[in-house]
């Protein structure tokens, strides 16, 4: 990995790792990501540390100061199949699996977390209109998804509504052939710069059975958004507050039937925190490496860190964990794919588990970096701040392990 020299006020600074390489990206020895994948899997998990190297990492720390989405950057990836991964050929899909997937959420969050992340959430709205949509919705929308010409945003959290989802309190009343929306979402990664909100909204009494869910388009009167939120990390990406007054919905836009909406939003998540999940293993991965850099650039009491063994055993540590999080999110990607009983299970053990011990790693990297890993110049800290969300959003950490335990618990 290449290195910067820097000097501040005439005296020499430990240089700074560079952007990873391509030919870097997988360079954990022993441990490489691509174990156990078919050469299929190899070659689309090549393109995408190919494409995170080369068109993510080198801007990634500008994109987070500077608060900007990155659409050509988007769309760039979209055109290598990354704007509908698993959602069907037919309609402009990659067509691939849930561990597919995976594979590339991962590579691509070695070179931004952020963005990466956006992209994960506008893969499962393409998904769910995809797979909930009749033809006419299917073929209507999902093509300018696939392609990034339009962009998407899950409509689920509202301000006193978060992981009791169930409670959420936006309106659809029905109208002749339309829905008047009234209500507002909180957190709304893309809100405000999307085109498509798929939107879960009250169609009847309390409660999961008395949701629905609808597709707002972009432009939609009364639809409207609030201020750009300043955020911790995830800053390539916008969110906002989206507020409906008197919106028409066109009954066409509804997917599903009524009353379905809250199994469609959990079917949604529950392949969003798988795609969460392999988030956090990219910034872990790419955290080890950034570490293990360090290690052996920097010296104190007149040797390299690495020849410590306390560090040693640290960064053994930190493998250690990115590998047992990375073989349990992709049993769970296994397992949802084949539409397992224990899917919904595994999926929250891996959501749980995986940014937990990512964080961790690199949180670990960073106090490894000393000092350094608290300044900007060290991609280190913007890992650390990128995934530390993944803990609460597509379901906090403790609901997971309320799932899981429900599953242990029934007879």
């Amino acid at each position: 990995m290449g290195v910067k020299e820097q000097r501040v006020i005439g005296v020499p600074r430990p240089p700074f790792p560079s952007p990873l390489s391509p030919l870097q990206a997988d360079s954990l020895p022993g441990f490489p990501a691509a174990v156990g994948l078919t050469e299929e899997q190899k070659e689309f998990q090549k393109v995408a540390f190919d494409f995170a190297a080369r068109e993510m990492a080198p801007h990634m720390a500008e994109w987070d100061e500077k608060e900007i989405f990155p659409v050509q950057t988007i769309r760039k990836a979209a055109q290598l199949g990354f704007g509908g991964i698993y959602v069907k050929p037919d309609v402009g899909g990659s067509g691939l699996t849930r561990l597919d997937t995976s594979i590339i959420f991962e590579a691509l969050s070695t070179g931004c977390v952020s963005t990466t992340a956006y992209l994960s959430i506008h893969n499962m709205c393409a998904w769910m209109i995809d797979t909930f949509g009749n033809e006419e919705q299917r073929h209507k929308f999902c093509p300018s998804l696939c392609s990034m010409e339009k962009f998407a945003s899950y409509c689920l959290t509202e301000p006193g509504s978060g992981s009791d989802a169930a409670s959420l309190l936006t309106s659809a009343k029905k109208n002749g052939n339309v829905y008047v929306l009234n209500g507002s979402k909180a957190f709304i990664s893309g809100g405000g710069d999307a085109d498509l909100y798929v939107v879960m909204c009250r169609t009847s009494g309390p409660g999961p059975k008395g949701i629905s869910c609808l597709v707002l388009e972009k432009g939609t009167p009364g639809l409207s958004f609030g201020k750009k939120e300043k955020k911790v990390g995830w800053n390539s990406q916008p969110t906002r507050a989206v507020v409906f007054e008197d919106c028409a919905v066109p009954e066409a836009n509804r997917l599903g039937e009524e009353g379905q909406g809250f199994n469609i939003a959990m079917q949604g998540l529950n392949g969003g925190r798988i795609n969460i999940a392999s988030c956090s293993l990219g910034a872990a991965h790419a955290s080890v490496l950034l570490a293990r850099e360090h290690l052996n650039i920097r010296k104190q009491f007149g040797e390299p860190l690495a020849t410590n063994q306390y560090l040693q055993f640290q960064l053994a540590q930190m493998a250690t964990r990115l590998v047992a999080a990375r073989l349990m999110v992709r049993n769970a990607a296994r397992a949802l794919q084949e539409q397992r009983k224990d899917a919904v299970a595994l999926c929250s053990m891996a959501k749980l588990f995986a940014t937990d011990e990512c964080f961790a790693i690199c949180n670990q990297a960073l106090q490894m970096h000393g000092g350094y890993g608290y300044l900007k110049d060290y991609a280190v800290q913007q890992f650390v701040r990128d995934i530390r969300v993944h803990q609460i959003l597509e379901g906090t950490n403790e609901i997971m392990k309320m799932i899981i335990a429900r599953s242990l618990l029934q007879e």
